[in-house]
């Protein structure tokens, strides 16, 4: 378990959604000398909240002084996966840490080449249950999801205010559904679409809270294009913040989304006729392409 972790232990992310839930863990045992390498998203939450440790600047070298790997999956970059390649080579134990509940085999998977941990760690009940059909030779493990537990109590702390607010949590799809458009923002415009027939008051704030890995000014045009709307970007620091002035919260299939449903939030899916079938398992979501 993640409290049962040896001394060398190393930490390589890139995407922000792995680390918030390794690092989240790393906070429970109460230890602060980890082994870490951190690029994109993850370093700026691994600086924030580890900034006495310093940063390998080699992946090699990392694993080299370890004992354990524990690396992210995303899709953002390669770090994540070279860094099961070397442990691999250098015959370190390695585990990855899914975060979602899409896409598992792409996410050990560069170039055509696979390389699995010796073992999986999720957060959930369906996540287990996706991952241990998909890996039926990995060890596949249930681990507490210390990161949703801190959100869910941090966003019951914050008091909605006066005006309504409406969230819409961006995230990249990295595909255009066969359309000229990228998918993140035929989402928006269908969301935007689908917002009349939804009942919510007419002085209700759009708060478009952009990913991690988004580059900044991404939204501007779509901004100047909508520049009817009552509509702003929330760049609040932390997640909790925007879901707990929320009284709505609709996006694609970020994990942000999952959040708002556990905090009670009502809760919509805004991928459009066309897109993929949506791919989270919980109950309680709305989907906007279901609706009359």
């Amino acid at each position: 378990m993640i409290t049962d972790l040896p001394i060398k232990t190393a930490i390589v992310c890139n995407d922000a959604g792995a680390a918030n839930i390794i690092i989240a863990g790393l906070l429970e045992t109460g230890r602060r000398n980890w082994l870490a390498y951190m690029k994109g998203p993850a370093k700026i939450i691994w600086e924030s909240i580890f900034p006495e440790i310093s940063l390998y600047d080699s992946l090699e070298q990392l694993i080299k002084e370890s004992e354990l790997l524990i690396s992210g999956t995303g899709w953002s970059s390669d770090v994540e996966h070279e860094s099961r390649r070397i442990a691999k080579k250098k015959g370190v134990k390695s585990i990855g840490v899914i975060d979602h509940w899409a896409n598992y085999l792409e996410r050990f998977v560069r170039s055509n080449e696979q390389i699995l941990p010796d073992e999986i760690w999720v957060t959930d009940n369906y996540a287990l249950e996706i991952a241990s059909a998909v890996f039926p030779n990995t060890y596949i493990l249930q681990i507490p999801n210390y990161y949703l537990e801190k959100q869910l109590r941090d966003i019951a702390l914050i008091r909605k205010p006066s005006n309504p607010e409406f969230l819409y949590i961006l995230e990249p799809m990295r595909s255009n559904w066969g359309r000229s458009t990228s998918g993140e923002f035929q989402a928006l415009d269908y969301f935007i679409n689908k917002l009349p027939s939804l009942g919510i008051p007419s002085e209700t704030l759009i708060c478009l809270r952009p990913h991690p890995s988004d580059h900044n000014g991404k939204y501007n045009h779509w901004l100047k294009l909508n520049s009817n709307l009552n509509i702003k970007l929330d760049y609040s620091l932390k997640i909790a913040e925007s879901l707990g002035r929320a009284s709505w919260v609709a996006g694609c299939e970020s994990f942000a989304l999952v959040i708002a449903l556990m905090a009670g939030r009502k809760v919509y899916c805004s991928l459009p006729p066309w897109a993929p079938s949506f791919k989270l398992p919980h109950s309680g979501f709305i989907k906007l392409r279901e609706l009359v």
